[in-house]
């Protein structure tokens, strides 16, 4: 991928969060053959709220996200944010809720990262560009 690929890769995933969030969710929850949730953060130096468009899977009542950053060694900041605030919001279409948010354990990652890969075959290819685990992270909503 070349740096004018990312950026214009950037700026599409920016604009359809715009969209997504401008509409309520009524539009973008879908993008393509995936599902997209919006996640609400808050930031670990600012304390201002900070969204983010994330690929989904459903695993039973959970939602799970990947912290890939597109294969940077360094993990997104919403992944940095909610390990110092792990109480975040979700809107899934038009749905809104409190959620927490956790790593998945190892065994966890096992089972859910081939769903990914096969979803979106580019997660492989990120995880063979990092040093590091891509995260895995689990919404688990409350109540």
């Amino acid at each position: 991928m070349t740096p004018l690929d990312r950026q214009l890769g950037l700026r599409l995933l920016n604009l359809h969060q715009l969209i997504y969030e401008r509409s309520g969710g009524l539009i973008g929850h879908r993008l393509g053959h995936v599902k997209m949730l919006l996640l609400r953060t808050r930031g670990r130096k600012s304390g201002e709220r900070r969204t983010a468009a994330l690929l989904y899977l459903q695993d039973g009542g959970r939602y799970v996200v990947v912290g890939s950053q597109g294969g940077s060694d360094t993990p997104p900041a919403w992944v940095l944010n909610l390990e110092a605030d792990p109480e975040v919001e979700v809107q899934v279409g038009t749905r809104a809720f409190a959620a927490r948010a956790r790593v998945a354990s190892p065994a966890e990652r096992r089972r859910l990262w081939p769903r990914f890969t096969s979803l979106w075959p580019d997660y492989q290819r990120y995880q063979s560009q990092t040093n590091h685990t891509i995260p895995l992270v689990i919404l688990e909503p409350a109540g």
